[in-house]
């Protein structure tokens, strides 16, 4: 049992360290990729990087403090953690409130600053989902009902901003917490063929995301309109060649990529590092995940279990998309390059989200040290 606790520290231990390689990385990108934007914008150019920076403190600090606390509270409060968020996506429809970027209101203003309460969300729903399907069979009919309606209601506030990749995310999410948790099979297929339905036709009912699709299958046929973004992220790719033109030495951030600090950090990755530094980011994501998971099953606790791996699929799977997004194998979606891309609220809530890993691991190595008694040590 000692030998398996230490393992488990073993395993904790590297994850922290692909997590800061990741972190740091992102502070160099970050500035990399935005220090001429930031200086014609804000007239510094390290402001977007001492932003960033300040974000990933902050989000150091909420990673520390929850992964102090017990698991089985936030899970206990989950809906109404889900609630709260649910009311910070209704405030960005508020004029005034409500910041409304090329016709989505995704974001609120507060004192300048911008927070997009739907990276938080993926976050609250993951939450909310373990309380629920945990739960679900302890559950009167009123009560499965009131607690669905609070689950998805913040998938219909997300169609309506719109945010449709935070969407996906979130479906998917709920989807893979109900698959690996203690959940009737039928009625879990039910659920996702049914959503996967509504999802694909609610797809095809907004004109700019068709668009964005016949972007996706021939970018050159609108090549300074809607395939621009892909065309330009393409040119960095080719650009970067095998060992990349120097850190700093991107064409493409030359106001040329569109949110190249952002969404499409990974292409100013590749112009800059080349294959070599695509393939060793890759590596880092694949072995973070792979920590993940492993730690994950080696948990003995079920909730732990879908904690952990919940938390590690939301990073890989947002990861997996925005890189499919910016090497043309799927249409653009909105979302940025977990702990790389600009983006405080994003930076934010996965360090939270990390957080909540680390609460579910320390729970559960403080059960497994108790049960091996005062000479465990020995």
């Amino acid at each position: 049992m000692n030998f398996l606790l230490w393992e488990q520290d073993k395993k904790q231990k590297y994850f922290l360290g692909c997590l800061g390689m990741l972190c740091l990385l992102g502070l160099l990108m970050v500035y990399s990729s935005s220090y001429i934007y930031a200086k014609e914008t804000f007239g510094s150019s390290t402001y977007l990087f001492f932003k960033q920076f300040i974000f990933l403190i902050i989000g150091g600090c909420a990673l520390f403090v929850i992964s102090k606390t017990k698991l089985q509270v936030w899970i206990k409060y989950a809906p109404y953690i889900n609630i709260f968020f649910s009311f910070l996506l209704l405030l960005t429809f508020i004029p005034g409130l409500g910041v409304n970027i090329k016709g989505a209101h995704r974001w609120i203003g507060v004192m300048g600053l911008k927070v997009q309460p739907g990276e938080f969300v993926k976050y609250s729903i993951l939450l909310c989902s373990v309380y629920y399907f945990e739960n679900f069979y302890r559950m009167n009919i009123k009560e499965r009902i009131k607690n669905s309606l609070i689950l998805l209601a913040p998938l219909i506030l997300l169609l309506f901003q719109p945010d449709y990749g935070s969407f996906t995310i979130c479906f998917l999410v709920i989807s893979f917490v109900c698959y690996i948790g203690n959940f009737s099979r039928k009625y879990f297929y039910t659920f996702l063929i049914s959503g996967s339905i509504a999802g694909i036709g609610l797809l095809f009912m907004a004109p700019y995301r068709v668009q964005r699709i016949l972007a996706f299958m021939d970018p050159w046929k609108n090549p300074k309109t809607s395939g621009f973004q892909i065309i330009q992220s393409f040119l960095a790719f080719a650009n970067g060649s095998l060992f990349g033109k120097g850190l700093g030495n991107s064409n493409e951030k030359l106001f040329y990529l569109p949110e190249a600090h952002n969404d499409f950090i990974f292409s100013v990755l590749a112009e800059e590092l080349g294959f070599v530094g695509v393939f060793i980011v890759t590596l880092i994501y694949l072995y973070l995940l792979g920590i993940g998971f492993s730690m994950a099953l080696s948990t003995k606790k079920r909730v732990a279990l879908i904690m952990v791996a919940s938390v590690t699929f939301v990073i890989g799977l947002q990861a997996l998309l925005n890189m499919a997004v910016v090497l043309g194998l799927i249409p653009t979606k909105g979302l940025n390059l977990p702990f790389i891309s600009y983006g405080g609220s994003s930076l934010v809530a996965n360090l939270i989200g990390i957080g909540f890993l680390f609460s579910a691991l320390r729970c559960c190595n403080e059960e497994e040290r108790m049960e091996e008694g005062p000479y465990a040590r020995y």
